[in-house]
């Protein structure tokens, strides 16, 4: 924001996070523990420069060391300098191929120019989708966490779409994780996360049932188009608050569907992937 017009508008930045599907790999923390460490030679000095716990710090490192398919670092022992750490070479090539990386993001976003302060929520998704995050998943939904439960050594959590505005009406969606995958996400009621499910993995039913298994999501919806294909047809529920639901059903299973038919869609939690930025 230009600083002598607090009214006018703000210009777009991002964080680039790389993910696996065990989790984060690199985030601009990790990063910035990285470069700490090839100034300093030292994870102890490094993590105090970032500035992280030494026990935060030597995790972040052990996590990007399991995930990354060659050693980051190397250890020093002995010697006038009493040993140390040190990246390797790959490192230092991630973290500038990290960096190249976040610079061409950030080219995009100055492309598109300054946004109104007073921009609303869906405008800004809008605009995050036309970037183009690109998936095989046919669903791609940008919600809210609203809560989190524990449930036989799993984490399920309860996620809004749509704005803060509807979160009282708007549909939900329900997704099952590790715990280990909640603590690598950071996820908290408030934080946003993408959710994608494939359309094959959701089923159409006309006669939902009075009480779903725990970890079962079933949102009712209303058939707005129907494509049949050779063995399957693809099927758009319209979930109302502006949301849409593409499922892949058997071509069989959509012959009693016809638009403007209530139907309900049904998948389980751990059918949904989530997808958190920085």
């Amino acid at each position: 924001m230009n600083p002598s017009d607090p009214a006018g508008p703000s210009s777009l930045t991002g964080r680039l996070t790389l993910q696996t599907p065990l989790g984060a790999v690199l985030s601009e923390s990790r990063i910035r523990l990285l470069e700490a460490i090839d100034r300093c030679g030292s994870l102890n000095r490094a993590a105090r420069e970032v500035p992280l716990s030494y026990k935060a710090a030597w995790e972040a490192l052990d996590t990007m060391n399991r995930l990354a398919p060659e050693p980051l670092v190397e250890r020093l022992t002995g010697g006038r300098g009493g040993g140390g750490t040190r990246l390797t070479g790959y490192a230092r090539q991630l973290v500038r191929l990290h960096r190249a990386m976040e610079s061409s993001q950030q080219d995009i976003l100055d492309r598109i120019g300054p946004v109104p302060d007073d921009v609303d929520a869906p405008t800004l998704r809008g605009l995050i989708r036309r970037l183009g995050m690109r998936s095989s998943a046919r669903n791609q939904f940008a919600t809210r966490v609203t809560a989190l439960s524990e449930r036989g050594g799993l984490v399920d959590v309860r996620l809004q779409l749509g704005d803060a505005e509807a979160a009282a009406s708007g549909p939900t969606l329900l997704a099952t994780i590790t715990p280990e995958s909640a603590e690598l996400l950071g996820l908290a009621p408030g934080r946003e996360v993408w959710a994608l499910v494939k359309a094959p993995a959701v089923r159409l039913v006309v006669r939902p049932a009075r009480r779903p298994p725990p970890g079962r999501n079933q949102l009712a919806g209303r058939v707005v188009q129907l494509r049949p294909g050779a063995t399957r047809t693809a099927v758009t529920l319209d979930l109302g608050g502006g949301e849409a639901l593409h499922a892949a059903v058997p071509a069989q299973a959509a012959t009693a569907l016809q638009p403007g038919d209530a139907a309900w869609a049904v998948f389980d939690g751990d059918q949904v992937v989530l997808l958190t930025f920085g």
